[in-house]
């Protein structure tokens, strides 16, 4: 894609820089970043604003043909049966006899994919630099032939949270924003000043660009996407403290880069340099039509040891 290729020629005219990954507030130990911000009492006083009704699933379908990032060398999701009906009557794998096997009807699948694929947080790890990550931990130490020895996607707490919807795409007055476009500071002040909504500490924010309309379309869905720029980057993260961040897109940054010296920049802006996890693929159509814009964000990650993302299935909570 014309990302990838634009990403190979930045690699080829790499100077390095200043960049290094951030030092915990939370002391050398810490491998969860901003998601110390989650707290009992933090996640008590959303959890008494809820309104009641309507849960909103914010998490994608896994299929055959999904997007993905297959053009990059990543493996695609494959899923599979290893067991069937017909084929137990057949072959008899639990040796439990024809008849039985007649009457009781077994299916069993199994499934192969790359982490980074539909609904997912992305770990600390997954973007460091300067072969370090997140509170300067090194890979040259931490990392094993079987993944993160820290900060692995296991380690990610539970997140039960205030969760803000930025609508932009709305805001501009469109469903989606255009290819490549890439998402501002003032994009998100003009978008929440319509909204009428404002940023606290420790939120959860979700921008919609609209992209996931495209998402049983793979190659719609992939080429060109809008997402967010560093602008928009710092804004919720240096001026409105924001915890964890999120978009429907899969990539949640736009390309090509905006930085010369960095391929991918939003990326390890958050995740190196300020401890903040990124969600991707996040859906957000039904929160959008119905305007719900603030929510108790409640979502858990599976235990991955050692892996630098893992799927979500969160859930959003109107608040009153």
């Amino acid at each position: 894609m014309k990302f990838l290729a634009t990403a190979a020629a930045l690699l080829l005219s790499f100077n390095a820089t200043a960049a290094e990954p951030g030092t915990s507030p939370w002391g050398p130990k810490d491998e969860i970043g901003r998601l110390n911000l989650v707290t009992p009492a933090s996640s008590a006083a959303v959890l008494a604003r809820i309104k009641g009704g309507r849960a909103y699933d914010l998490s994608v379908d896994y299929f055959v043909g999904m997007p993905s990032w297959q053009a990059a060398g990543d493996p695609p999701y494959l899923m599979w049966m290893t067991h069937t009906p017909h084929g137990n009557v057949l072959s008899d794998p639990m040796e439990t006899g024809k008849a039985m096997n007649q009457h009781v009807s077994y299916s069993g699948s199994a499934i192969s994919m790359y982490t980074h694929m539909g609904t997912h947080i992305d770990a600390l790890p997954h973007f460091g630099l300067n072969g370090k990550i997140w509170n300067g931990f090194k890979a040259s130490e931490h990392l094993g032939d079987r993944g993160w020895k820290v900060a692995g996607a296991e380690k990610l707490p539970p997140i039960v949270a205030r969760g803000v919807l930025i609508d932009v795409a709305a805001a501009k007055g469109v469903d989606m924003l255009p290819d490549n476009y890439r998402v501002t500071g003032k994009d998100l002040a003009d978008a929440l000043a319509r909204q009428k909504v404002a940023l606290q500490k420790g939120d959860v924010v979700l921008i919609r660009t609209g992209r996931m309309q495209h998402f049983e379309k793979a190659q719609a869905f992939m080429q060109n996407p809008p997402g967010m720029g560093l602008d928009a980057a710092r804004f919720l993260v240096e001026q409105h403290g924001a915890m964890v961040v999120g978009a429907d897109n899969l990539s949640f940054e736009s390309f090509p880069s905006e930085a010369k010296d960095n391929y991918i920049p939003v990326h390890t802006y958050l995740l190196a340099e300020h401890g903040v996890p990124i969600m991707e693929l996040v859906n957000l159509e039904e929160l959008a039509r119905d305007k719900v814009y603030e929510f108790a964000f409640i979502g858990a990650s599976l235990k991955l040891r050692g892996a630098d993302a893992a799927p979500m299935r969160p859930i959003a909570l109107p608040l009153r």
